[in-house]
């Protein structure tokens, strides 16, 4: 059974119905939301008794608050819903005791029974999240449940369920569902409980299966041949840049490449998607927290200007890149580039078409769905007219900015490449227009937003008042800066200002703060500690990239390697030493990409240092079974 699709649905947070244990279901209807009640992220968090449940209403905040309400104990952050079918242990908040989770596949011998979890894989109906929703009765042939965010009309009068599944006892006592949606399918259901009879094994995986390893492709002479199509115009600019058809500079790279196991696919799959919730919760927490904001060393003029882009929900990251560590030793990750992060060309075309002309045909490209992941969040993103795509004339920005042109143009925008801000001028109605006099209301832009702000504070002769006082509405009998395009209020940035919070280094100490001891996370702090200092720590500064400035120290507080760079002024955070591990001579560093907030695809860095720089190669990553 169905929500049924013939009552109206009703607005985001509209009282649906009570659920047994009288805990109330909302909809959570988001394009029906109301800005005036709902002002700002903020807004969406979910609190009982000043404990975090999760997002108004999403199917995960429903279940944590039942549970909490008619049991006392919650099940921890997850970042989909299909990972609860993974945790081992719930925590009791009377007393932060933890309390035994087991999980029974569908077709289990162990029914579920009132109060357990039903999980749902990803996949259809439930594409990307999966599903979470509470059982509330258990027959043979059917199971009632109840949830959020799977219809959003009010039920009828006298009703205690969202939901009743078709249910099957098969002939060796086995119970089996069926989903209302065809495309949906059913993990299971989960059960507190400690005895683990018929219980699935939550077993950590063999840790020899995160290590990478290096293969070889015969040298059949292919690295004298062409095998990028130069008429395509990205891909001739890739070749510009490195000087010849080539996925590495260094000639005895040509022929080798890296693989990875799908159970290390799946662990960096899982990472990402819960490293980038807990960034954007240290997000919203720092923004809550000016003492901790001021740590960033963003001017406090800009501020409010940060805050507004961060309360506008549909101001949305398109994407993102991880950048983790990946051994035997364990998953770690050093830092988030949200902000115009780069190598996506590289990972979803160029090392593809690199396997195929060099003949590396064992596993699959690690980022196959990237391009088409790319392509689906421009279809969502809030683009109407012309996108224009902001750079410098760097060769990188340039098949960067033609790459995801092409992207963009396959999603359906029109888009229109600016080099520079030369060519920008005001017209009749204040605007800043392009060459065509097109007015510019969205933007994609190859540079850091701290580049462009280095830019801003020079154009306001890095005065404070006058930044505060800047007035980007406003012509000017000189041409438009940078500072009128991307803070113009109208004027929507891709990826957008509040991604100067999680893109900083000190966002670093912030999660360690919100989330001790969590196992992706590295020890991170603003100022050098003496457990640092026993264990080796590397200095990073705030608003560094590329790699530069960085300076790594054993325990012994020796320096063990260091970076030159731009960013010797800025302030640093010190994070615990994690050396890259060493594959036969290559330092070796797999980035993940975020698309929309969910895993879309990884790429190897290798270098022969310690530290990965803009100059650190790219080689080919395979995944294997």
């Amino acid at each position: 059974m169905t929500p049924d699709s013939s009552r109206p649905i009703a607005p985001f947070g509209t009282l649906l119905g009570i659920a047994p244990g009288n805990v109330p279901v909302y909809s959570s209807d988001y394009d029906s939301a109301d800005d005036n009640e709902l002002p700002n992220r903020h807004a969406y968090r979910s609190y009982v008794d000043g404990i975090f449940m999760g997002y108004k209403w999403q199917c995960v905040e429903f279940a944590r608050r039942w549970l909490y309400l008619n049991k006392g104990y919650i099940f921890d952050d997850v970042a989909m819903a299909y990972d609860i079918f993974r945790l081992t242990s719930a925590r009791l908040i009377a007393d932060e005791s933890r309390l035994p989770l087991k999980s029974f596949h569908n077709g289990s011998l162990r029914h579920p029974e009132v109060g357990a979890l039903l999980i749902w894989n990803e996949g259809g109906e439930f594409e990307v999240t999966g599903h979470v929703a509470i059982v509330t009765k258990v027959l043979p042939d059917r199971l009632y449940i109840v949830e959020q965010n799977v219809g959003h009309q009010i039920w009828p009068e006298g009703q205690d369920y969202s939901r009743v599944l078709d249910a099957r006892i098969s002939e060796d006592g086995g119970y089996w569902l069926r989903c209302s949606y065809g495309d949906a399918s059913i993990m299971g259901w989960v059960i507190q409980t400690d005895n683990d009879l018929h219980a699935e094994k939550i077993e950590p995986e063999d840790p020899a299966l995160f290590d990478l390893q290096i293969r070889h492709v015969a040298n059949k002479g292919q690295a004298s041949r062409a095998w990028l199509n130069v008429a395509n115009p990205a891909e001739e600019a890739f070749v510009e840049m490195m000087g010849g058809h080539k996925l590495a500079s260094r000639p005895e790279d040509d022929y080798k490449y890296m693989v990875m196991t799908e159970t290390a696919e799946r662990e960096l799959k899982r990472a990402t998607n819960e490293l980038h919730a807990l960034f954007m919760h240290a997000t919203d927490y720092v923004l809550q927290n000016d003492d901790l904001l001021s740590s960033f060393n963003i001017p406090p003029a800009l501020w409010p200007k940060i805050h507004q882009s961060w309360d506008n929900r549909r101001n949305q990251m398109i994407t993102g890149r991880f950048d983790f560590s990946l051994s035997a030793n364990g998953i770690k990750v050093y830092e988030y580039n949200c902000d115009s992060a780069s190598c996506y060309m590289e990972a979803g075309i160029i090392q593809e078409k690199w396997a195929k002309h060099y003949g590396a045909n064992e596993g699959e490209g690690s980022a196959t769905e990237l391009v088409d992941e790319l392509i689906e969040a421009w279809k969502n993103s809030a683009v109407k007219g012309v996108i224009h795509i902001m750079q410098d004339t760097d060769l990188e920005e340039n098949y960067h900015a033609l790459f995801m042109k092409r992207t963009m143009e396959k999603a359906g925008l029109d888009c229109k490449v600016i080099k520079g801000v030369s060519s920008l001028r005001w017209d009749a109605d204040g605007d800043v227009v392009d060459t065509d006099g097109v007015k510019i209301r969205w933007v994609w832009k190859t540079w850091a937003w701290e580049t462009a702000l280095d830019q801003i504070r020079a154009e306001c002769d890095d005065d404070e008042q006058r930044l505060r006082d800047y007035k980007t509405d406003i012509p000017r009998s000189e041409a438009p800066r940078l500072v009128d395009v991307l803070l113009r209020k109208d004027v929507m940035v891709y990826e957008p200002l509040w991604t100067l919070i999680p893109s900083n280094k000190a966002i670093l100490p912030v999660l360690w703060l919100l989330f001790p001891d969590h196992p992706y996370l590295l020890e991170s702090s603003f100022e050098l500690s003496d457990a640092l200092k026993t264990h080796g720590y590397v200095s990073k500064p705030i608003a560094g990239r590329c790699g530069f400035n960085i300076s790594l120290y054993d325990g012994k507080d020796a320096l063990m390697e260091e970076t030159a760079g731009r960013f010797s002024h800025q302030d640093q955070i010190f994070q615990a030493l994690w050396k890259l591990p060493d594959i036969e001579g290559y330092r070796s560093q797999v980035c993940t990409f975020s698309v929309s907030g969910h895993y879309a695809g990884s790429c190897l860095r290798v270098d022969p240092t310690l530290v990965i720089t803009k100059d650190s190669d790219l080689m080919a990553l395979r995944v294997i079974e």
